[in-house]
């Protein structure tokens, strides 16, 4: 066979001048051959079309796609160790080659990315999620995810909650310094309310009182990003899309406390053990160089009060953060003052302690002291369980058949009336 480059030896020699018979034999070939290549010239070879290769995502296709199609916002990374499980032992390229071809890309604008040293920042925000628990089939159930994110290292807390009230707000930020084992040199907040109340004059910030309390016994400083510049705050914000892409989407919950024990499980053995895509350092190692530069965690508990004023119910509970709260049998007064701390409710009578109940999360909870009868007398009426000193507080809630009792109570005082 002739190669390319005889061929074009052949073309070469006849455009200078030499005769048939002189190409063939320095080319050492027949005439009939140098005379076919110069007839022909050079031609561009045809090529029939490529048979496709098999490839080890293929037996993958149809699961990827009907997650995809269920679930768009699936992340690439929870994709790939989904069908890891099931068997694949390809990499994750054509696991988002696959799923690029079935989602459409997104169009986003462009970001300006900021770096920040060792122990400066963190950056907190909420962000809204829904989801029906098993334990209230039926009821899509609001939630807000608190997170709080090192701008340096990028390793994340967060924790779903049901309140975006000040006393969440205050022990969120209580619990993260505590498992940080330390505490940025300042904090970053969109303008939500329970921490920024305003703007003064000369665009002077008007922080919660409270949040300043906390800053001052932590010794961090807190910033509030610019008015309508939210992107300022994308290593908070960024992290709530891939929570919500990785963790939260195609997976079912109990109850908040099972909701937030999987994300847990998902933030230690997933996101924060993760190689970062922009620092391109694996996000634990990365924390373990910045936990030295963070502040040292103060000797004392922070202990802030909230002071409200709460009605004492007809069942001897006063309500606070819409959850329950008894009262012992000898109180005397209607109107009583209630502190609500980070981590507990004290309420008084005329400056006496009455009771003091570990906060509830949730909403409509009762707790429920021991040695408090009218609220035994409650409980034991609503079916509702009262836990020993020793078990901490009760969470209890009614059944439906308390309120047809009592609405058959209010149908017989009609007809006696």
């Amino acid at each position: 066979m002739v190669e390319l480059g005889e061929i074009m030896t052949i073309l070469e020699l006849h455009r200078q001048g030499l005769s048939l018979s002189a190409i063939a034999e320095r080319m050492g070939m027949d005439r009939k051959t140098v005379r076919k290549y110069i007839a022909q010239g050079v031609q561009v070879p045809a090529y029939g079309p490529r048979l496709p290769r098999p490839c080890v995502i293929d037996a993958f296709a149809d699961y990827v796609t009907e997650r995809i199609r269920s679930y768009p916002d699936l992340s690439i990374s929870r994709l790939t160790r989904e069908i890891r499980d099931l068997g694949y032992h390809g990499g994750r390229t054509a696991v988002g080659d696959l799923v690029r071809a079935v989602r459409p890309p997104r169009r986003e604008g462009f970001e300006v990315r900021f770096e920040t040293p060792a122990g400066r920042q963190a950056q907190v925000d909420f962000a809204h999620f829904a989801t029906e628990f098993e334990d209230w089939p039926g009821v899509t159930r609001k939630v807000w995810l608190f997170s709080m994110v090192l701008g340096h290292s990028r390793y994340l807390w967060a924790r779903f909650v049901e309140h975006q009230d000040l006393q969440t707000v205050l022990r969120c930020h209580i619990e993260a310094f505590a498992h940080f084992g330390g505490v940025p040199a300042e904090i970053l907040y969109d303008r939500m309310k329970t921490a920024v109340l305003g703007e003064a004059e000369e665009r002077h910030i008007v922080y919660n009182s409270k949040l300043l309390a906390l800053a001052q016994h932590y010794g961090f400083a807190p910033r509030a990003c610019r008015a309508y510049r939210a992107k300022t705050k994308g290593k908070v914000e960024r992290p709530y899309r891939y929570i919500r892409q990785d963790f939260f989407l195609a997976r079912r919950f109990r109850n908040l406390g099972d909701l937030n024990l999987q994300l847990r499980q998902w933030l230690d053995q997933v996101a924060n053990v993760r190689l970062h895509g922009t620092t391109q350092r694996f996000v634990n190692q990365h924390f373990i160089e910045e936990r030295p530069a963070l502040k040292a965690l103060p000797a004392g508990l922070f202990n802030a009060v909230i002071r409200l004023e709460r009605r004492v119910s007809s069942e001897g509970m006063v309500s606070v953060g819409g959850n329950y709260y008894s009262v012992p049998d000898r109180t005397r007064r209607r109107i009583l003052d209630v502190q609500s701390l980070a981590h507990e409710v004290r309420i008084y009578e005329d400056g006496d302690l009455l009771a003091c109940h570990p906060v509830l999360e949730g909403r409509r909870q009762s707790s429920i002291l021991p040695g408090h009868r009218q609220a035994k007398q409650f409980a034991k009426r609503t079916g509702q369980r009262i836990l020993g000193p020793s078990s901490g507080h009760a969470v209890a809630r009614r059944g439906l058949t308390f309120y047809e009792q009592v609405g058959q109570r209010l149908a017989h005082a009609g007809e006696a009336s």
